[in-house]
């Protein structure tokens, strides 16, 4: 995009009142021949949102097409880019090839600071308007915003909302969906003296109207080789303390129980497992749990999944156990 009549300066000039009027002048001729490329068909917006819409565009970055924030970067010609761009670019303008230099474009600075802009996650669901500098915050924490696929067994990059990405796992990971809020799953390894860093198994359980994604693992805690099954929520963090679950193993007249919240899966499938929040159990205590000679890994884990509902009386959360 070319905005030539966007008159900006170094970062070591001032800006005295007859620079922001004649800013505030040329801004407000560029919106309106801004305004005017679209088809003489078209139907016009309302002026303040049509002025604001089109500040927005000329804070688009060319290369990266994501909004500018300062330090905003100009070459000779007008021409801007974010800061993130310049240095990709070589501290060359992508559009005329000119040396980019030092120049900041304070008027365009200025003006975002008077913008207020939607959330961009509007589409979802988002109802908030945030200036423009605090949007960015916003957005980043925003409960609207795609969840990362939950899938650990692989780098996916896949994002979107909770009954799509329901359907990527099922369709693309192939993960095992299960109906109920109890659950009853038996881990077997030929080789437990082999302990990779891996997923071993991802189950999905829909439960009062929601999905959990029950992960079960082997990896290495110091020198130690360990065995580890957590429960996460497919939803938010606010939503997920509504709910808790137990996990149980055990062989030979032993057991070790588990209770806790699930965590959210806005929580990395990593950030939960370096935390240990979930049923952790040594590799002995697990060939123990196995029985026999102790060569092949058999464990056996159970749990239940229940909702937590405050008391009318009280106030305190009493168990609302799944029939």
């Amino acid at each position: 995009m070319e905005f030539d009549s966007i008159d900006c300066m170094t970062s070591s000039d001032v800006i005295d009142d007859d620079d922001e009027i004649h800013h505030h002048n040329q801004l407000s001729s560029l919106l309106k021949s801004h305004s005017n490329n679209g088809s003489s068909n078209s139907i016009v917006s309302p002026a303040v949102h049509s002025s604001t819409t089109s500040v927005h565009e000329l804070l688009e970055c060319p290369v990266c097409t994501n909004s500018m924030y300062p330090p905003i970067h100009q070459c000779h010609n007008g021409h801007t880019l974010c800061s993130t761009c310049k240095t990709r670019v070589h501290n060359r303008c992508p559009t005329c090839r000119q040396e980019l230099g030092d120049i900041r474009c304070l008027a365009l600075e200025k003006v975002a600071e008077s913008l207020e802009l939607p959330c961009k996650y509007t589409s979802l669901g988002c109802p908030e308007i945030f200036p423009y500098y605090s949007k960015l915050k916003h957005e980043a924490l925003c409960n609207f915003r795609p969840y990362n696929c939950p899938y650990a067994g692989s780098e996916c990059t896949v994002v979107g909302g909770i009954p799509f990405l329901v359907a990527h796992l099922r369709d693309d990971h192939k993960v095992d969906m299960h109906s109920g809020c109890t659950f009853n799953h038996r881990y077997v390894k030929s080789n437990p003296r082999e302990v990779e860093n891996a997923t071993w198994m991802l189950t999905v359980f829909h439960c009062y109207g929601q999905y959990f994604c029950l992960h079960f693992e082997a990896f290495q805690l110091g020198m130690a080789p360990v065995y580890m099954a957590f429960l996460r929520f497919m939803g938010d963090e606010v939503e997920s303390r509504n709910y808790s679950y137990s996990l149980e193993v055990g062989g030979n007249g032993r057991k070790l129980i588990w209770e806790g919240t699930p965590r959210s899966i806005r929580d990395s499938h990593r950030k939960v497992r370096d935390s240990h929040d979930g049923l952790i159990i040594q590799r002995n205590m697990a060939l123990f749990f196995s029985g026999g000679d102790r060569k092949e890994l058999k464990l056996r884990v159970t749990g239940r999944i229940w909702k937590e509902q405050q008391n009318p009386e009280g106030g305190a959360c009493i168990p609302n156990l799944c029939s």
